[in-house]
């Protein structure tokens, strides 16, 4: 990689890291301290910390033991995935993930609110935006997103959403036996609110339809965009109708949070290239879902 990319790369692992820092202040300042557990796999360790506590008599104080857990659930999870995710993903999954896990030990279990409603509401904000900053840097925090984008690859039937939809529904079941019905109220409460956040943030559903026009030779620049976006590309040998010069148009479908890097790599090559961008627009067929 040049030094650009290296730079790109590293400022956005730095901003996984600070969402990491996020999600983890919105369990433990709001989420533990109001009795609330989130959902997906750090739901579960959350459970399983309140089982040992409650009928293990393992109390841990301020420290919250389930981001140990949560990591330890992850490794696993990497393992089997390693092979299909793809190495950049992976290695910045690998340190949010760890990051995560430290942010949650290291920073104190305490009441900053009273109000369990208010604490669903700002844990939500602070936690939701964090996730979403790690969607939005090209990584996760492990759990549910991985195992959701290994089955929406496997079955296209499958998504993230759904997942995670699943997921959520039989932990709060769980809740509701183990605790009582006030608790996973607020829970979902707090899941509608986290949701909402992460999606404000998090750009990556968002699919773009994008149309390049350049004279030059497209040749490295596609090689560049498949390697580094991972995107296929459509191509047409043109004529503009003025100029009468050979022109290559070049056709991408991609998310938003990758329209910046196809921007770079194509004024690399052709800063006067002509560009045209489409939001929103629906995708059918084969087209590669990523978190």
């Amino acid at each position: 990689m040049d030094k650009k990319m290296i730079r790109y790369e590293t400022q956005r692992t730095l901003g996984s890291v600070v969402g990491a820092f996020l999600y983890a202040a919105g369990i433990n300042l709001f989420v533990v301290p109001a009795g609330l557990y989130t959902g997906g796999v750090m739901g579960i360790c959350q459970v399983i910390r309140t089982v040992l506590a409650q009928f293990f008599g393992l109390h841990f104080d301020t420290f919250d033991i389930a981001g140990v857990i949560y990591y330890a659930i992850n490794v696993p999870i990497f393992i089997v995935a390693f092979r299909r995710m793809g190495r950049k993903f992976f290695s910045k999954t690998l340190i949010t993930v760890t990051a995560i896990t430290l942010f949650l030990s290291m920073i104190p279990i305490r009441v900053v609110v009273e109000e369990r409603m208010a604490a669903c509401v700002v844990g939500g904000i602070i936690a939701g935006a964090g996730t979403g900053i790690m969607l939005r840097m090209g990584s996760s925090g492990g759990g549910m997103d991985v195992i959701g984008v290994l089955l929406a690859r496997w079955k296209q039937d499958f998504s993230v959403g759904k997942v995670n939809l699943f997921v959520n529904f039989a932990l709060y079941v769980a809740c509701l036996l183990l605790f009582d019905e006030e608790i996973v109220v607020f829970c979902i409460i707090y899941s509608a609110v986290y949701s909402v956040a992460m999606d404000r943030i998090h750009t990556q559903n968002i699919n773009v339809e994008a149309t390049v026009i350049t004279k030059a030779d497209t040749d490295a620049l596609e090689k560049e965009i498949f390697e580094e976006l991972n995107r296929g590309i459509t191509k047409w040998s043109v004529q503009g109708a003025y100029t009468h010069e050979d022109s290559h148009i070049l056709y991408i479908m991609l998310s938003k949070y990758e329209v910046h890097r196809l921007r770079a790599l194509i004024q690399k090559y052709d800063p006067k290239a002509f560009i045209v961008l489409n939001e929103g627009v629906t995708v059918l067929g084969h087209y590669l879902k990523k978190l």
